[in-house]
Order: structure tokens, then sequence, then C-alpha cells
């Protein structure tokens, strides 16, 4: 595994992102994106790691941002906005050293919803929100073989609202069990949901 901690150029300046590169047979680009910037997120999240981590044993490459404003990325905080613009500016940067390896995209909680409206604009074999905070922002439908997977036990974003807004799209959805909104002491049961909605 080779780690590289690179300062990518984007629309808020250059963005703080580590990449994790399993070198050999590799089998795509996961991108994840981190949550709230104004509450505590960044590519250091345990959540974040976890998925990262997933992904490199099952031979992906992952691409972790920092939002702008976090860490030693440039900006402010723009409500998902300005976000988005940034992970497109990364995912270029990123896919021109990888050519020919598909994207898929994981994004939690705030992530989730930067992550839903990049989907948009770059091609991606998969969508994955986890706890995506459907109750705090407005998402807009996202392609059918998105998967959604959350805890049953999350204290900020309520586990109906998430399952309602998934149902009606008819969605995939992956409940984990006495999980919380961050996933504490759920990390494993996290991780096995994750490969099994990654194309990974």
């Amino acid at each position: 595994m080779k780690r590289y901690k690179l300062r990518i150029p984007a629309p808020a300046g250059r963005l703080e992102t580590v990449i994790d590169d399993p070198e050999a047979d590799r089998q795509g680009l996961l991108l994840v994106a981190h949550p709230h910037p104004l509450h505590g997120g960044s590519l250091d999240n345990k959540v974040v790691t976890t998925l990262a981590k997933a992904a490199n044993e099952a031979g992906w490459v992952s691409v972790r941002p920092n939002f702008r404003g976090v860490g030693m990325s440039d900006g402010a905080f723009d409500a998902g906005m300005g976000e988005t613009d940034d992970l497109l500016a990364a995912a270029r940067f990123v896919e021109a050293s990888y050519p020919g390896l598909p994207w898929a995209l994981a994004g939690f909680s705030f992530g989730a919803f930067v992550q839903h409206r990049l989907r948009r604009e770059l091609p991606a074999k998969r969508l994955i929100l986890v706890a995506p905070a459907v109750t705090m922002y407005e998402f807009e439908p996202v392609p059918p073989d998105t998967v959604v997977i959350f805890g049953e036990a999350d204290e900020l974003i309520p586990p109906p609202a998430i399952r309602l807004w998934a149902e009606k799209q008819q969605l995939t959805t992956k409940a984990i069990p006495g999980a919380g909104h961050f996933f504490h002491g759920k990390l494993k049961e996290l991780k096995q949901a994750f490969l099994e909605a990654c194309p990974c």
C-alpha cells in the first residue's frame, strides 16, 4: 500500500487529500466524502477511514479529501455547493493518474449530500450514502443502483426518515441494528455492509 498526501488544486484553492493506493491489480477509485466540516468532520473521521480501508483491501484506490476550510484545505464552508465543485476538481485531478479506472462514490452524513450532488456530474459505478442527512438538506433523486446504509439507532437523522426517502426511490437499504449516527462499536458491521454495497 502506498500513501500519497497531496494538496490538489480546486476552486477554493488547494484541497488536502490522502490517497491510499494498493498498487497491484487496481479495480477502481473510491472517492470518500467526510461529515460536516463545522462539526469536526475531516478525512480522518473513523467512518471515512473504515470505508477507505475496506475499499483498499478489495483492490480499490481510496481518495479522501478534506473539504474546503478543513485541515490544510483552503477556503471556507459553502453548505455543500462549493464542496461539490471541489470534489469534482479533485476527482478530475486524480483520475488523470489512473486512466480507465471506474469511480465509486461514498459519503457520510453531510458528505452523502455532497456526493449525491457530485454524482450528477461524475459517472460512477456506485453511489453509497452512509447515514445521509436527508432531514437537514434537500436531497434530489439519485440513480436507482444507489445503496443507503444507516444505523437503526441513529440519534441525529431519524431512521424512519432515511428509510422513507430511500423507499420512495426503491433504493437498496442496509440497516445496521444498534448503530448510532457515528457507528460507535459498529465499524465492523459498517465495513461488511459497505463491501456488500460496493462494486469492489
